[in-house]
């Protein structure tokens, strides 16, 4: 009980604290970026973003592999690891869609233009695509096994397509897209006020996105238990 209020308390501290502190940090105290001026400082909730959405599809490959090896084993236990493959995925879409909000927003500042079809831009676009047909592949299957199976084998093949079209597709392309996180040497290219808030809001958003999947679960297991009650009476 203490420890379960000691979380309580520590997931209100980073939502309704901590991170209103890194926004005010990313205004207030993180100074402009070099060659980018204060639209640059974007980059502190942009790349967060993009990071959460890679875990988050991530989780859900790793829960979708687990699910197919107990399947082939005639292990229990699929349902519970569907909710987190599903939820999991969930989430990171929702955080690619904020990527590429804010993407769009750098991008009417500095090149005047919401959507330019950048390779980075088309990247992302045909990912968001790949797991909204992931999302509907489950609305079309209605037994719940043949839905857990196919949606599993959909989760994997869909992530191995994550590290192309986020690290390497772009880079085999000419960009506009600028790296002010690291230099060509390889070093960080941000001072030190930049790095404080920047890796603030990385850790704020990381911790974020495990509160959500947290409830999302959490929802999940409920509505499944709720699915086998009403089963069960009506038998």
């Amino acid at each position: 009980m203490i420890f379960k209020k000691l979380n309580n308390y520590f997931l209100a501290f980073i939502v309704f604290i901590y991170i209103p502190m890194v926004i005010a940090g990313a205004f207030f105290y993180a100074p402009s970026i070099k060659g980018l001026g204060q639209t640059g400082k974007i980059i502190i909730f942009h790349v967060p973003c993009s990071w959460i959405t890679v875990l988050a599809f991530l989780i859900s490959a790793v829960s979708s592999g687990i699910i197919l090896y107990r399947l082939s084993k005639n292990n229990p236990g699929v349902l519970n690891l569907d909710v987190w493959a599903a939820g999991s995925a969930q989430i990171g879409f929702l955080f690619a869609v904020l990527a590429t909000v804010t993407g769009s927003i750098w991008a009417k500042k500095i090149w005047h233009s919401y959507w330019n079809w950048d390779p980075r831009e088309t990247s992302i676009f045909i990912l968001l695509l790949i797991y909204a047909a992931y999302f509907a592949l489950r609305s079309a299957i209605t037994n719940q096994r043949d839905k857990i199976r196919i949606s599993a084998v959909y989760s994997i093949m869909a992530f191995i397509t994550v590290p192309f079209f986020i690290f390497i597709i772009p880079r085999l392309y000419d960009s506009l897209h600028p790296n002010p996180i690291i230099n060509e040497s390889r070093e960080i290219n941000m001072n030190r006020q930049l790095q404080t808030v920047f890796f603030a809001s990385l850790f704020g958003f990381s911790i974020f996105f495990g509160y959500l999947l947290k409830l999302k679960i959490k929802i999940g297991l409920l509505m499944n238990k709720k699915e086998l009650l009403l089963e069960d009476e009506d038998e």
